[in-house]
Parts: structure tokens; C-alpha cells; sequence
């Protein structure tokens, strides 16, 4: 089924008007500073607000844990994971806002000395402007030698530090007069090591880098005479400043709650934090008054309090039950136990499916069942302890292990989880939850005709199991049998009209057979059970376009825009597609390693495109698919609208500018595609457009 279908195909003869008709406490400490005497041998984040102005900017990210030539008492553990994150919330759009290809990474053996100064004294020099923010990170190790203060790159000579380390007056003086920017931040946390570093010359690390912040942000992990710790206990391994610093970019430090974390805030934060956690033994240090406290670190409009706070990414469940005593798990773990009139409040999960159970002694368990989490909503769930317990133990401890093994999720327990299910179906035939669960296993390791079976057996076991024939309709919908799923779908609705997911997928199917009337109906019921459901907004937009509809569609595709506006590499996100709203649009792709969302995001723009090329907003049009081509450069339908875009503004303006770019765009459908209907098209177009540019000419 083509996805990217235009609501109307038009193909003129004669003149340039006649070419168209018009129409988003330190413990298990590593320290790091070392002392050597010697002789030298835009889903596109939300715009900010007009007063938020987020300037160019780069930024060096350096962290070494390993060294080159350093003795094994004398390396460190974190200083790389350290850099990493560092990177990572740099570049984030909830963060520091950094575009990628302006952060530049030395980790580990790519931090030589040779690299360090090209970084530093070459590409950030060229890169920067006056009007730019520039950013220097190390985690590492530092050091004195004779006297002078050095940063120790991968390649340290620990009997050639004057030849082999980075010197801190030389960070200074480029950092203070080579590299032009309105803002400059230098973030260090280059530890000292008791056992080779004297007192006095730890302090004159410390001293150092303070030095430096005369005329720039400086805020380094420690203070004279003080040590600088790594932990595993902080986020799973880091240095205990890089950890804060991370963290307060992330948002933590935005205390005035304006989606804005300023200089003066982090520091604030940063030395608060590392304080405490250490019981004051590491206070990290920075020069008040040489900085701009306004300095803009990071922005984060989803963390801005204008008047109510916004809605959480992630979602909550709220168990409620029959009975006291009632254990809850959700995806395998236990996260408590309701009473009867005491909801479980559950906030935080991941949007998506989940797998929830509530267990009772002496009762048959209510679930495992899949219930959704919805961005930002909160979902109640019923448990309901009704039966006492009659399956044979041996059925119930062989589905309790398969599920286990399907919730890890990894296609070396989705094989063991088949035998365990099966176990327990040969334990108990009539054990429907285990002939769902085994179905969904097949489905997931792409064996349709097993998935279907067993999903059809535990609807023939338990006819009123309206999750299995949710299930089984979302893998009729996947494979392309429309028409049965619909039959399902509809089944579940008829049993449970507020089954929202099954509402869902029943709008996708009916957009699939084109009974867009239908599927529109369908999708606004999903939309008023669960407004979070981005996709149920995108289905409704392409029913109501390909209705003819064309100003409602745009309103349903921002909409989708609006609510799917985040990045899907951050973690768990993709689950939220793949497992939960795409059934039938989005699993299979998992195996083709396409990024559900960026497709979706372009057919959304694709869908503005020629919304707004028939409603004659021909720049906006244009705009649109742009747009669209940078999620999916490689989509000939993308290009063909694009291309008509350009065509209807020649009509309407009478100019023969933008026909040069239709052109371009024609050609580049035919080149992409030439067994399309559009590609026969737009050879036409090409010829009348060869034809006007030449009389022009």
C-alpha cells in the first residue's frame, strides 16, 4: 500500500499559465591529577520564544581515561563515559542546543597532544564569530610540572611534559584572545592523585585553571588543596562534577523554572550538589563576577514554567483493585502491592506498551496483559482477583518463566520463550493467555503463520479475549489482510467501545481500504480517549486530505507534529513505535532498520506539502516539502509535490524563476523511480518546462 498518495494529479498543455491548474561521600575514589618532575626529554526541537536567542556555537568535548604511557595505578576509569555525556547533552535539544557537526570529540586515543592543539588553536579560532557561544570540555588528568600547569592529552611523555602536555597558560591565552565569541565556557575536571601530587602543587592546578576564567565561564571540579573524585556510584560510573554538571544541564539546574539554565545557575547547582555528596570534601570552584550570570548554557522549553508546568514525556499508571493484597508487576518486575481503595500510582514509565499483572495467593492472576502508556497522561488500570486458582502449577510456572524471557526482549529468549509457552499450554490447553503470549512471540521473531495461529487459538479458548483479537487484528493490519483485521478490530470496538487502541488501528485499516469517512469517524474516537496518540492525529489527517479536506488535514498533521516532537535516538523511545501505536505500520521496518519515526515525520510534511499546494499557499507548500526531503531526501513523491509546488507558483506568479527548481525535482522523481505514473508525468512536465525556458531564454 503507497503511503504517500497526492490528493490530485494534474497535467495541463499550452503556455506557462496553462501548466497547472491553480490549486515540525565520594566512595571507590580515582582521583585525577598527576605530577611528574624531570628534565623535558530542528519529530525539529520547538523554536524558542522570541526573547530566547540560542547563539551559533561549538564546542570541544576531551575525555581520556587510558593512557598512553601512564602506569595501570595511574589511569582512570570514567573520564571517556564522562566525555560521552557531556556530548550527549550538548547536543541535545533539551540541553545545550550545540548542532553536532559543531561539536567536535577527542576521546580516548584520539586525544593526542597533536589533536588537542589543532582543535583548540585552529578549528575553533576559524570556526568561531564574536556572536557565537564556544564551549571547552576535559575530563582527564592534570598536572604540574617545574612549576607550570599542564592538561595531559593521550600521548603524555610523563619524562617530556613540557614537549608532551598541554600547557594551562597556553588554554588561557587561546581561549581569552584567539577564539572570538560572545560566551565562552571552559568546564574541567582534571582530577589530582594524592600519592604523586603534593599539596602545594595540587593547589597550583587548582589555581590555574581558575586563572582562566578572567574573561570567560570557568567553573573546574575542585578547589586548592582539594581532591576530585570518580565514582561508580554516580549514574552507573562518572566523574562526581561531570555527573552534576550533567545533570543541572539536563534541567535540575534551572531553579527560576524559565527553560533556561543559566551560568550562574549551574555553578550554584553544580557546588551545591558535589558538596553534599562528598560531605564537602570536593567544592567545585568558579570566579563570580567574571562571566556573564545570564551566560545561556542550555534550553530547555520543556522544563519552562509558564504558570502551570508543562506535561511529562514519559506517563503513569494508576493500579486500582478488588482486593487487599494485591501484588502489581509491570514488564516483569514487582512495583508493589494496591488495597482495595488505595490506588498504585505508577508515574515515569516510557510511553508505550507495557505488560502489567496484578498476583494474589490463592487466585488466578489478573493478566499479563499489554496496557498502554500515553505521553504525559495518566491511565488507570483495574486488576481484578476474581477466581480462585485452578490452572496446574506447572502451567503457570512454565508461562511465568516464558513471559520473563519475552519481556527481556532479545531474540535468543523470544526461542526459549516459545518452549516455555508451549510447556504450559501441553500443561493446560485451555491456558488462552499462554496461547496469546506464544502468538506474540512468533509475530515478533517474524512468523506470521505461527503468530496467527496461536492468536487465533487463544480467541477460539476465550472468545470475549478482546486484547487477543487486538492483537491479532494489529498483525492482520502489519501484513496487508485489511479486511480481516478490520472484522477483528471492529469485534473489539463492539465489546468495548473505549478500547482506544483498537480504535486506532481501526483507522489505519480503513485509510488503507480508502473508506476515508469511515476511517476519519475512527480516529477521532481513538484521539478523544487518548489525545497523546500522535499517530491516530496523522491517520486523521491523511483521511481528511485525501477527503478533500485540506485545511482540517494541515490542523491534524501539526497536530501529529506537535505531539511525536522529540528525538527517537533517545533511548527507549523507539519501543513507544515499534511496540505500541505503529502495529501494522511500523514493525516490520524494525527489521529493515528504518527509523519509524523520521518516515513518518516526512510523510507528515509531505502531507502539509500538498495540503497547502491546494489551497494555492504555494511557499508554504514548498516549504513543507522541503521539509519533508530532509527526513527522506531519497522519496520521488516528496519531489514530485515539491516540483508541483514550484510549478503552481510559476502559474500563479507568471514567472519563470521556479520553474528551474521544478525541474530539478521532476527530474529527480524520474531518476528515483522511473516505474511510477508520476514519473511518466513528470517527463511531460520536463518537456512544456524545456520548452518555456527556451522561449524565455
Amino acid at each position: 500500500m503507497r503511503f504517500r498518495t497526492l490528493a490530485i494529479l494534474t497535467l495541463a498543455a499550452g503556455l506557462l499559465p496553462a501548466l497547472l491548474p491553480a490549486q515540525p561521600p565520594p566512595p571507590q575514589k580515582k582521583e585525577r591529577d598527576l605530577k611528574y618532575e624531570g628534565g623535558a626529554a530542528e519529530v525539529k526541537p520547538p523554536a524558542p520564544p522570541a526573547a530566547v536567542t540560542i547563539p551559533r556555537s561549538y564546542a570541544l568535548v576531551v575525555g581520556i581515561a587510558t593512557y598512553k604511557n601512564l602506569q595501570a595505578k595511574d589511569q582512570l576509569q570514567f573520564s571517556e563515559r564522562d566525555a560521552e555525556s557531556m556530548y550527549s547533552i550538548l547536543i541535545s535539544p533539551e540541553g545545550g542546543n550545540f548542532h553536532a557537526e559543531n561539536v567536535h570529540k577527542l576521546v580516548g586515543a584520539r586525544a593526542t597532544l597533536s589533536n588537542l592543539r589543532h582543535e583548540l588553536e585552529e578549528w575553533l579560532p576559524s570556526a568561531a564569530h564574536a556572536d557565537d557561544r564556544v564551549l571547552v570540555y576535559f575530563a582527564g588528568h592534570g598536572f604540574i610540572s617545574n612549576g607550570r600547569a599542564y592538561l595531559a592529552p593521550y600521548d603524555l611523555d610523563p619524562g617530556n611534559i613540557a614537549g608532551t602536555g598541554y600547557p594551562m597558560e597556553t588554554l588561557g591565552s587561546v581561549m581569552g584572545a584567539r577564539i572570538k565569541a560572545k560566551w565562552k565556557v571552559l568546564l574541567t575536571d582534571a582530577c589530582h592523585s594524592g600519592a604523586i601530587t603534593p599539596e602545594a602543587d595540587r593547589a597550583a592546578v587548582s589555581r590555574a585553571l581558575l586563572d582562566l576564567g578572567s574573561s570567560m565561564f570557568s567553573l573546574t571540579a575542585s578547589r586548592d588543596r582539594e581532591r576530585s573524585f570518580e565514582s561508580a556510584d554516580w549514574g552507573g560510573g562518572h566523574g562526581i562534577f561531570t555527573y552534576y554538571v550533567v545533570k543541572g544541564l539536563e534541567g535540575a539546574a534551572d531553579e527560576s523554572r524559565d527553560g533556561i539554565v543559566t551560568a550562574d545557575e549551574l555553578a550554584e547547582y553544580v557546588r551545591r550538589n558535589v558538596r553534599e555528596a562528598t560531605n564537602a570534601q570536593q567544592n567545585p570552584t568558579s570566579e563570580r563576577g567574571s562571566f556573564d550570570p545570564n551566560m545561556l548554557l542550555a534550553y530547555l522549553p520543556n522544563g519552562a514554567s509558564p504558570g502551570a508546568p508543562p506535561p511529562p514525556k514519559d506517563g503513569t499508571l494508576i493500579f486500582e483493585t478488588n482486593m487487599d493484597g494485591v501484588e502489581v508487576s509491570v514488564d516483569g518486575t514487582s512495583v508493589g502491592v494496591v488495597n482495595k481503595g488505595t490506588p498504585l500510582r505508577l508515574p515515569g514509565l516510557r510511553p508505550g506498551a507495557h505488560t502489567v499483572q496484578g498476583v494474589h495467593m490463592g487466585y488466578e492472576p489478573d493478566g499479563p496483559r499489554e496496557e498502554m502508556v500515553y505521553p504525559g497522561q495518566e491511565v488507570t488500570v483495574t486488576l481484578k482477583i476474581l477466581i480462585a486458582r485452578r490452572r496446574p502449577r506447572a502451567a503457570v510456572e512454565q508461562f511465568d518463566k516464558g513471559l520473563d524471557l519475552y519481556n527481556k526482549g532479545t531474540p535468543e529468549n523470544y526461542h526459549k520463550a516459545v518452549e516455555s509457552f508451549q510447556a504450559a499450554l501441553q500443561a493446560d490447553p485451555n491456558y488462552s493467555q499462554a496461547a496469546l503470549y506464544l502468538g506474540r512471540v512468533y509475530r515478533d521473531l517474524f512468523q506470521d503463520q505461527d503468530a496467527e495461529k496461536w492468536m487465533r487459538r487463544a480467541i477460539q479458548i476465550d472468545p470475549d479475549y478482546l486484547e487477543a483479537r487486538a492483537t491479532l487484528g494489529g498483525m492482520l493490519l502489519d501484513k496487508g489482510a485489511l479486511d480481516e483485521s478490520i472484522r477483528q478490530l471492529n469485534a473489539v470496538v463492539q465489546r468495548d467501545p473505549k478500547h482506544a487502541l483498537a480504535w486506532y488501528l481501526l483507522a489505519q485499516a480503513l485509510r488503507m481500504k480508502e473508506l476515508y469517512p469511515d476511517s476519519i469517524e475512527a480516529a477521532r474516537k481513538a484521539i478523544a480517549l487518548t489525545p497523546s496518540n500522535a499517530e491516530a492525529n496523522f491517520w486523521l489527517a491523511e483521511s481528511l486530505r485525501l477527503s478533500g479536506k485540506y485545511g482540517d488535514a494541515s490542523d491534524a498533521y501539526q497536530q501529529y507534529l506537535k505531539l511525536s516532537d522529540f528525538d527517537s535516538k533517545l533511548a527507549g523511545k523507539m519501543n513507544y513505535y515499534v511496540l505500541g501505536f505503529l502495529v501494522g505500520f511500523g514493525r516490520k521496518k524494525r527489521a529493515a532498520q528504518r527509523d519509524v519515526w523520521q518516515d513518518l515525520r516526512s510523510l507528515a510534511y509531505f502531507g502539509l506539502c500538498d495540503s497547502q499546494r491546494l489551497l494555492n499557499n504555494f511557499d508554504t507548500a514548498i516549504g513543507y516539502c522541503q521539509k519533508a526531503l530532509t527526513y527522506d531526501p531519497s522519496d520521488p513523491y516528496a519531489h514530485f509535490a515539491l516540483a508541483l509546488s514550484y510549478t503552481s507558483k510559476a502559474q500563479a506568479s507568471g514567472a519563470v524563476e521556479p520553474l528551474v527548481p521544478a525541474r530539478k525535482h521532476f527530474s529527480d522523481t524520474i531518476s528515483l523511480n522511473p516505474d511510477m505514473a508520476e514519473s511518466d508525468r513528470a517527463k511531460k512536465y520536463i518537456a512544456k518546462i524545456d520548452a518555456l525556458l527556451q522561449s524565455a531564454n
